[in-house]
């Protein structure tokens, strides 16, 4: 076992402003301009997989999708390789528990307000479902936790092909799979559940639905 001091928590300051630039990075954008066109000027205007789907084609918004779900994922992961050893000082937990959706929740800060777009970017919603598929594997011995997030997106894809409601199925795919790893640290840390960083897993697992549900919000008053 390895311990993170507490002199060195600045890293996580530099981190997650690296994984916000990243997040700014618009895969939907860069794929219409290749296709001679701006996305944010098609259909809802949304740059997201959503949108692309329906202005080009199946096939040109599954791509976009996979490139959405690899950026919100791989910062995650990437984070959880480097520190899967370490434990906070003084106590019992990981701190790569914590750092995976520090970094998921910032890229996709970075997707919903990019800098570079005038702050108005997607609605986060692939890289959020990318950034659950790659955590929550990363839970000790969990790495059939990827059929769980599969079946979850099974379901959500056949609730939007069936009901074409996108948004809602969307919303519902992504507080499946909050609840579902909050479930998990919460049975992993039920013995020091009130601790500061189990606390701050948690609020980061709720601001990612108040950011991707916030996103979506004139189309929720529109189902509505």
């Amino acid at each position: 076992m390895k311990i993170f001091y507490n002199d060195k928590l600045w890293i996580f300051a530099l981190v997650a402003l690296a994984c916000y630039f990243i997040g700014c990075f618009n895969f939907a954008v860069l794929i219409s301009k290749i296709k001679h066109n701006d996305i944010r000027v098609q259909g809802s205007g949304n740059p997201g997989s959503m949108n692309m789907t329906r202005t080009f084609g199946l096939k040109i918004g599954a791509i976009n999708f996979f490139c959405d779900v690899i950026k919100g994922g791989l910062p995650a992961l990437v984070s959880w390789i480097i520190l899967k050893n370490y434990y906070f000082e003084g106590t019992e937990i990981a701190v790569s528990d914590f750092s995976r959706y520090l970094c998921g929740i910032c890229a996709v800060i970075g997707h919903i307000f990019p800098f570079n777009m005038r702050f108005k970017g997607g609605k986060g919603v692939a890289s959020t479902m990318g950034l659950f598929l790659f955590a929550i594997p990363c839970e000790d011995g969990g790495w059939w936790f990827v059929f769980i997030c599969i079946a979850i997106y099974s379901v959500t894809f056949i609730y939007i092909a069936v009901t074409e409601w996108g948004s809602m199925g969307s919303l519902m795919g992504v507080s499946g799979l909050t609840l579902f790893q909050a479930g998990l640290f919460a049975s992993k840390y039920a013995s020091v559940i009130s601790n500061p960083w189990v606390i701050a897993m948690m609020m980061i697992l709720l601001g990612l639905n108040v950011l991707v549900w916030g996103a979506h919000r004139k189309n929720i008053c529109r189902l509505l």
